[in-house]
């Protein structure tokens, strides 16, 4: 009389079938967070620059900062009529700037050496939008590699 159930070899072809499906998932879900984070990016940088050309209709000019500074953070935390600030922005243009989601392999860094234009540099992890992986320029202009 013969017993009915699976043999071994037949439990560890399904066990690794298995554990090969679940790893390819895992890529495929790194990957969507990893397109969602530079979608983001791309998102928060256009949202500054519409900010930052609100205040420029409004006071003639972009905020200055020289020495750069790092958005979202410190004395970039908001852009009010005063220009950049850490909390309580008077009239804000933005009351909340964005900050890079994280895990991020740079910040979101505007520079402004006088009030007719800036830069603000930024890191993209993949090819988003039309846009390559790696450092971008986001100035009046647009957005550049």
């Amino acid at each position: 009389m013969r017993k009915k159930g699976f043999t071994l070899v037949e439990l560890l072809v399904v066990i690794a079938i298995i554990g090969l499906l679940s790893t390819l998932a895992v890529v495929a879900l790194n990957s969507a967070r990893q397109k969602s984070r530079d979608a983001k990016r791309v998102a928060d940088i256009k949202q500054i620059q519409t900010a930052l050309e609100l205040f420029f209709n409004d006071q003639n000019g972009y905020p200055v900062a020289a020495a750069g500074g790092t958005l979202g953070v410190g004395g970039f935390g908001c852009l009010g009529t005063g220009g950049w600030a850490a909390t309580g922005c008077g009239g804000p243009y933005m009351s909340l700037v964005p900050t890079n989601p994280t895990p991020s392999g740079s910040s979101y860094i505007y520079t402004a050496a006088t009030n007719a234009s800036y830069t603000i540099t930024f890191n993209l992890e993949a090819a988003t939008g039309g846009l390559g992986s790696g450092n971008k320029t986001a100035s009046p202009g647009g957005i550049t590699d």
